[in-house]
């Protein structure tokens, strides 16, 4: 059944971030229903320098520049966030609080606002104004090298950035919710390093640590990257699955390898992994990966943006919703002077 209104309609989100973990945990609102108004710096939102980055996490708001250090415009700021349910920032932590435009500040006039700070350690933590970026958020929780040893390269997507939007997100979602039941605000506090630090295992979870003494795993044969031979490569997602085993063997003619149970394999990482890639590198990718996915073998083509653009059509939202597609254009810098939030006429 379709739906006729967007989950979020009349949710106010006031938005001072830049950059992209903020901007892109309201971005996430937007297609809900949210109306977002970006609050930007002079100048604006140093993410304009990278048009595209900027349209993917910026669709749909609508934009005020403002300067924080004028008092005139932060009192502007402030009436907004009167008006706002939910306000999201990115600052040091400390620097909205000496404007007069923290949490206490902003809650002493409106009790139900929902207060959202993301930065890269979390407002108490010791490290709270270290300065940092992506790559310095992931190193400090063990996301670069989960296993130890040397990381050999800074990895392609800003993991930080991303998985604190889609969590913080998440909490404003859930901090509305409880608003709606006990009619009270609350304030989230996002860190970065804590995000990927609960991906890469927490203390208690269960997994067993390896000492230094410990000899390194073997790998998982038939999971992983594998060239091929016009230069691409495959990622295969073999685990304990025998049937999948059995037929990726059989497609690479590894027949003779083909009915090794799970223990057996892991027992011989090393030389079945290799099995496998020599196997691969013999063949042409895209063909491959024909094959492969025609015998139910878990395989995927290792794609560039632009080829896995072309792939399929993939939706804008992460959520397949029920909810009209409508057109949302990215704000000019300063388009919405003078406009406040979306009925209230000011």
């Amino acid at each position: 059944m379709a739906a006729t209104s967007a989950f979020l309609d009349g949710l106010r989100v006031l938005d001072l971030s830049i950059w992209r973990p903020g901007p892109y945990a309201t971005s996430l609102l937007v297609p809900l229903g949210a109306d977002v108004l970006k609050v930007e710096p002079p100048g604006g939102d140093p993410m304009r320098f990278y048009p595209g980055l900027f349209a993917a996490v910026n669709e749909g708001k609508r934009s005020l520049e403002l300067d924080l250090k004028r008092a005139d415009q932060r009192a502007r700021v402030l009436e907004l966030a009167t008006q706002a349910d939910v306000l999201v920032e990115g600052f040091r932590p400390g620097v909205l609080a000496r404007l007069g435009l923290g949490e206490a500040a902003v809650r002493a006039l409106n009790p139900r606002i929902v207060y959202c700070s993301i930065s890269g350690y979390g407002q108490q933590d010791p490290r709270a104004l270290l300065p940092g970026h992506d790559v310095n958020y992931q190193a400090w929780s063990g996301a670069l090298t989960p296993e130890g040893g040397m990381a050999t390269e800074v990895p392609p997507l800003p993991t930080a950035d991303l998985a604190s939007g889609l969590t913080a997100a998440f909490g404003i979602c859930a901090a509305a919710l409880g608003r709606v039941i006990s009619g009270e605000g609350s304030y989230l506090d996002v860190s970065m390093t804590d995000v990927l630090a609960t991906w890469t295992g927490p203390a208690g979870a269960g997994t067993a640590q390896r000492s230094q003494a410990d000899p390194a795993p073997e790998p998982m044969p038939g999971y992983g990257l594998f060239a091929t031979a016009d230069g691409g490569q495959v990622a295969l997602g073999v685990v304990n699955e025998q049937h999948f085993w059995t037929r990726l063997c059989e497609e690479l003619a590894l027949d003779p390898l083909a009915d090794l149970a799970f223990d057996e394999r892991r027992r011989r990482g090393v030389e079945l992994q290799q099995a496998v890639a020599d196997a691969v590198a013999s063949q042409p990718r895209d063909a491959l990966v024909t094959r492969l996915v025609a015998a139910g073998v878990p395989v995927a083509p290792v794609l560039d943006r632009e080829a896995m653009l072309a792939t399929t059509s993939f939706p804008g939202f992460p959520i397949r919703l029920p909810l009209p597609q409508v057109a949302r254009p990215v704000p000019a810098l300063d388009q919405h002077r003078g406009e406040g939030f979306a009925g209230t006429g000011r």
